[in-house]
C-alpha cells in the first residue's frame, strides 16, 4: 500500500506545508498560509502600544489557523487525486528557531488570557526578537567570571536570540508574567503538544538553543542560573519541560480531537519538532562531513557536519547528532541576508526604476540584478558590513548595525545593491575562514532557500569571494519537504535518513557554479577591506554603541 506524509515549514512570515509520497518523494500537493498579523515589530496589533526597538513578536493564532488552512488544502488536493487520508501516516513540522512563548500548564498562551492580550511580554517572542541582549549580556558575562563548561560549544558567546536570555527579559521586565508562565516553549514544541497532547521537547532545538550539551548533563546547573537572577535558580524544573525526543522520532500520534479537525487519521505519527535551517540536510542530501548546508532566505543559516568534536569560537553552537544521526553539526549563520535587500527596495530604490521595472514586467530585483550583473566587481567603489539586524557569526552581537563606504554622488542604485550582495558574501566568508583557521575544512557549500533559485548574481558572487564551488539545490520545497522526510523516519524507525535521501535521489544539484579567476583577486582586496572594518566597528565596537545609545535616549 502506498503512503504519504505531510510536512510543514514554519517560516517568518508564512507556513509552507507540502504531501509527499513517502518512497519516491515526489511532491503531490502544496499550499501555503500568509501570517495576517506578520511580524509584530512597531505597534502590538489590534492597540497602540509601540515596541521598543528590537522587539519582534507574532500571534499564536496564526500558527493555529495556518495548520489548519494549510492540512486542510492539502488533504483537499489530496482527495481529488484518489489518495485517502488514512494513507497519510505521518506529519513533521519545522519551525524558526528560537521562537519561544509563555504557557499556562494546559499549554493555552498568555496572550490569549483576556488580562494578558495587551501585554507584548505575553506573545510569541520570534526568532529575531533582539530585545533581550543586555540579558545575553549578563548570562556571557556570569558564564565567562565562572569558566562555565558548555559556553565554548557556542563559541563563547550566547545570542540574545536564545531561550534563556528571552526568559530572563520576562523575568526582569514583566516579573507578574514569569510567575504566571508554567512553560516557556519553543513554538515548534507547543505546536507538536497541539498535535499529540505530549509536550516532548525537540533536543535539538535545547541543544543549539537553549545552551543543552547532553555529554555535560544536559542544561546549565541551578547555582548558574542563581548567579544569574535569585529567581532563576530552578528555572529548568520550574519553566522547561524534561521530556525531550531525537530528531527523526516520533512526538506521538495526532490526538482524537486534532484529527477531527483537520481531517487526518488518528494513527497519523506526529515526529519531534526540528529547526527550519537544520532540517534541511533531508532534501538537499547534504549528510557528510564538511559540506556546509546554506539556507538563504530573510537570514543565512549555515549547517556543517564533522566527526570531529572540536570547540572553537565564533559558532553559534556545536551539538552531538543534533542535525542528524552519527555526526556533529556546527551551526552559524547571519542575522540578515533577504532582509537588507528587501530593506534598500522598500526604502532606497527610485520611483523610476520601480516604473522601468513594470514596464519591462519584471519584478525591482530582477531589474536591480540585470542592472548589478553588469558592474564589475570593485568599479563602484563601494564597500558594506552586513549587520543591518546585528551580527551572529562571528561576533555575536545583536547591537551592531550596518555601514555602506564609499558613496558619492554619483553612485547608484544598482551599485549599492550589487554591495549588499557583496557584504553577505564577505560576512560568509570570515565564517568559514574561521572554521578552516580551526582546522575544519570547508570543502564546497550547498544552497537551498528562496534566494539562491532566485538570484543567480547571488550565487555566482558568492562562488567568487568565498573561491569554493556553490550548488543549488534543486528543491524548491526543501524546508517542508525535510520535515516530512523526518516524519517517515518517525514512522519507519529502521529507516536510516541516507536510505530515504538515496532512495529519493536527493544527492543532486540543479547548478553548479565556480569561482571565476578575472574576479577572485579583486574580490580579495574587497574581502580585505571588509576585514578591516570589522576590525574597527566589530571588535572596538564604541561607535555603534554610541549610536545605539545616543538614538534611544533620543527616542525614549
Amino acid at each position: 500500500m502506498t503512503n504519504y506524509a505531510i510536512g510543514l515549514d514554519y517560516g517568518t512570515l508564512s507556513v509552507r506545508g507540502v504531501l509527499i509520497e513517502a518512497t519516491t518523494g515526489e511532491v503531490l500537493a502544496s499550499k501555503t498560509y500568509e501570517y495576517p498579523h506578520g511580524v509584530i515589530e512597531k505597534t502590538l496589533s489590534n492597540t497602540d502600544i509601540k515596541l521598543p526597538d528590537y522587539w519582534c513578536l507574532q500571534h499564536t493564532d496564526d500558527y493555529m489557523n495556518g495548520l489548519k488552512d494549510v492540512v486542510k488544502g492539502l488533504l483537499e488536493q489530496a482527495t481529488n487525486q484518489g489518495i485517502k487520508s488514512e494513507d497519510i501516516e505521518s506529519l513533521g513540522i519545522d519551525f524558526t528557531c528560537c521562537t519561544v512563548l509563555p504557557v499556562d500548564k494546559d499549554g493555552i498562551p498568555l496572550l490569549k488570557k483576556e488580562h494578558l492580550e495587551k501585554n507584548p511580554h505575553a506573545w510569541v517572542k520570534l526568532w529575531k526578537h533582539h530585545g533581550a541582549q543586555a540579558q545575553a549580556d549578563k548570562i556571557n558575562h556570569i558564564a565567562k567570571t565562572r569558566n562555565e563548561k558548555w559556553l565554548p560549544y557556542y563559541g563563547g558567546k550566547i545570542s540574545s536570540e536564545w531561550l534563556f536570555p528571552k526568559l530572563l527579559q520576562l523575568l526582569e521586565e514583566a516579573p507578574e508574567i514569569y510567575k504566571e508562565t508554567a512553560y516557556f516553549i519553543e513554538a515548534g514544541d507547543w505546536l507538536v503538544w497541539q498535535l499529540t497532547g505530549n509536550q516532548k521537547r525537540s533536543k535539538s532545538c535545547a541543544g543549539y538553543k537553549a545552551m543543552y550539551q547532553e555529554s555535560l548533563g544536559g542544561y546549565p546547573s541551578n547555582e548558574f542560573f542563581e548567579a544569574v537572577h535569585p529567581n532563576f535558580k530552578n528555572v529548568v524544573e520550574e519553566k522547561i519541560a524534561s521530556d525531550m525526543g531525537e530528531l527523526g522520532t516520533s512526538a506521538g500520534n495526532v490526538t482524537k480531537e486534532m484529527a477531527e479537525i483537520l481531517g487526518l487519521g488518528e494513527k497519523t505519527v506526529v515526529a519531534i519538532n526540528n529547526i527550519d535551517a537544520h532540517v534541511c540536510v533531508a532534501a538537499t542530501g547534504v549528510t557528510k562531513s564538511n559540506i556546509m548546508l546554506n539556507i538563504i532566505g530573510t537570514s543565512s543559516c549555515d549547517i556543517l557536519l564533522t566527526s570531529k568534536n572540536k570547540v572553537i569560537p565564533g559558532i553559534a553552537g556545536l551539538v552531538n547528532q543534533g542535525v542528524v544521526e552519527g555526526l556533529y553539526g556546527y551551526e552559524t549563520g547571519q542575522n540578515a541576508v533577504g532582509d537588507i535587500f528587501s530593506w534598500f527596495v522598500e526604502t532606497q530604490v527610485p520611483e523610476s526604476y520601480v516604473q522601468k521595472a513594470k514596464k519591462e514586467k519584471i519584478s525591482i530585483y530582477e531589474y536591480l540584478e540585470k542592472r548589478a550583473e553588469n558592474l564589475e566587481p570593485g568599479e563602484s567603489g563601494l564597500i558594506a558590513l552586513d549587520w543591518w539586524n546585528g551580527n551572529r557569526s562571528t561576533l555575536m552581537n545583536a547591537n551592531l548595525t550596518g555601514l555602506v563606504m564609499g558613496m558619492t554622488l554619483q553612485t547608484k542604485p544598482e551599485e549599492m545593491y550589487r554591495a549588499l550582495i557583496e557584504a553577505t558574501a564577505f560576512g560568509k566568508r570570515m565564517i568559514i575562514e574561521n572554521f578552516e583557521k580551526n582546522g575544519i575544512p570547508v570543502d564546497y557549500l550547498v544552497f537551498c532557500g528562496g534566494l539562491p533559485h532566485k538570484n543567480k548574481l547571488l550565487n555566482q558572487i558568492y562562488a567568487d569571494v568565498l573561491k569554493k564551488k556553490v550548488a543549488i539545490s534543486k528543491e524548491l520545497e526543501t524546508g517542508a519537504k525535510s520535515a516530512a522526510i523526518f516524519s517517515i523516519l518517525a514512522n519507519q524507525p529502521n529507516t536510516t535518513l541516507n536510505d530515504v535521501i538515496h532512495q529519493m535521489k536527493l544527492d543532486s544539484y540543479a547548478e553548479t557554479y565556480h569561482p571565476r579567476s578575472n574576479d577572485v583577486d579583486t574580490y580579495d582586496q574587497l574581502y580585505a577591506i571588509y576585514s578591516q572594518l570589522v576590525t574597527q566597528f566589530g571588535k572596538n565596537q564604541e561607535m555603534m554603541l554610541s549610536l545605539q545609545s545616543i538614538k534611544k535616549n533620543r527616542r525614549y
